[in-house]
């Protein structure tokens, strides 16, 4: 039961990175560098494209399992503290109403999918021909 109940308290902090980053992307007071890493992020955990793919067994699942949150807490640490005390404490009065309903998220992660997968593309071809 320990574990159980760290591992729910990992995904919480996990799904509040998500949103922090998330509800942070509009503030003009946010580096720019730590803006690319979370639309980076925020693409890759959206995309159907995964590093390991999914029908791999065990290795595919494992990108969702250590990569993200690596990922999203390493972005987190970029974010400006002023920043992040005032968006958590949205959050934690908005803590019902944590629907993403915005579209500019699902196209904006669908752009930054089809780039890198352009780009790696590209260089592919390149390498070959």
């Amino acid at each position: 039961m320990q574990m159980l109940k760290k591992l729910r308290e990992k995904v919480l902090t996990l799904k509040t990175s998500v949103f922090l980053l998330y509800s942070s992307l509009d503030d003009p007071r946010m580096p720019l560098h730590v803006k690319i890493l979370a639309l980076l992020i925020v693409a890759y955990i959206i995309s159907p494209i995964d590093i390991i793919p999914d029908f791999i067994p065990v290795l595919g699942l494992l990108d969702e399992v250590i990569l993200v949150p690596i990922m999203l807490s390493f972005t987190v640490r970029f974010i400006p503290d002023e920043i992040r005390q005032e968006y958590q404490q949205q959050d934690a009065l908005n803590i019902e109403n944590r629907k993403i309903e915005d579209r500019r998220l699902v196209v904006m992660g669908s752009i930054m999918v089809l780039l890198v997968w352009s780009v790696l593309t590209g260089l592919c071809i390149n390498a070959f021909v």
